[in-house]
């Protein structure tokens, strides 16, 4: 297994979307052979991840077609991981970025994976971490993650991306309490999309108000138009996002991500040898006895567990 894991790798960073895309299939159902993916993964080198999020309809994958148009034309290759709504029925993703993206998939320098959120809060998939890492190892200059659009749970990728777009549609209800719901906090910068329709303005203006008032120092959070159907603004944007990472600013939030997910990584290590066949079984036995009490039951079996191993 450790040969067809460093075969693999090697295969990634020469470029194979096939083997990336094994790769990512290896760790987001966890089949045999993904831990040790992911202990060989390389040191990951510093590939700027770019964020986009924002409520439902606001664009965002009309936004992220309009980037791939204008990068590709500055000769760059593009990783683009965009989260879909889960199907209620497998818990598979829905699929819509890849229809709107299909120009791009035969392009060499362009890679496109749609995942499922599978229920996720934060609008991401559980295993978006470990995906991204892999990604940042395959050769790209940049990765695009496209969060589901879940509204005011979307807070996630603030810690997983180098700069974090927030977009808007003037027909997006009150910005003021869309802002007001944690949103204002995670934007490195705000796109109004769709600046072609009625109250763009007053969006636009809006916003610029509330980025004033939220300044620290003179340094304020950049606001922009876009219409990404037309490509109007988009070269305005991409170069906003190329001179915000230039800057080399810290992510703060990532450390809060990474203590989150390692909290999740140790408990799934614990809970590894626990059968819940098992488990369920002790639990319909306790439950017959007088006095039943969950907290006690969790505590004994968890004893009994200790001195199994």
């Amino acid at each position: 297994m450790q040969d067809k894991i460093k075969q693999l790798w090697r295969q990634i960073r020469n470029g194979d979307q096939k083997a990336l895309a094994r790769a990512i299939t290896l760790v987001e159902n966890e089949l045999p052979g993904y831990d040790d993916l992911l202990l060989q993964l390389p040191e990951t080198e510093k590939t700027n991840v770019i964020g986009i999020t924002g409520p439902p309809g606001a664009g965002k994958s009309t936004l992220v077609n309009a980037l791939l148009h204008y990068w590709l034309n500055e000769n760059k290759k593009i990783a683009v991981i965009a989260v879909d709504p889960s199907s209620p029925f497998n818990y598979g993703a829905l699929l819509g970025d890849r229809i709107r993206m299909n120009e791009f998939y035969t392009n060499p320098n362009v890679f496109i994976r749609s995942l499922a959120s599978r229920g996720a809060l934060g609008g991401l998939n559980s295993k978006i971490i470990e995906i991204t890492d892999v990604v940042k190892n395959a050769g790209y200059d940049l990765v695009l993650v496209e969060t589901v659009g879940v509204g005011q749970s979307e807070i996630d990728i603030a810690g997983l991306a180098d700069c974090t777009i927030v977009t808007l549609v003037p027909e997006g209800g009150d910005v003021v309490q869309t802002l007001k719901a944690g949103i204002m906090e995670i934007a490195n910068m705000f796109v109004v999309n769709k600046a072609d329709r009625d109250e763009a303005n007053a969006l636009y203006n809006n916003l610029r108000i509330l980025v004033h008032e939220k300044a620290d120092g003179d340094k304020e959070i950049p606001v922009l138009k876009t219409i990404a159907t037309s490509h109007t603004g988009i070269a305005e944007l991409a170069n906003e996002i190329t001179t915000y990472l230039e800057a080399g600013k810290t992510n703060e939030r990532m450390a809060y991500l990474l203590a989150d997910k390692c909290w999740q990584l140790l408990q799934e290590k614990r809970m590894k040898n626990i059968n819940r066949k098992v488990l369920q079984a002790a639990l319909a036995e306790a439950l017959q006895q007088p006095g039943f009490n969950l907290y006690r039951f969790v505590q004994d079996f968890d004893a009994a567990q200790k001195s199994i191993r």
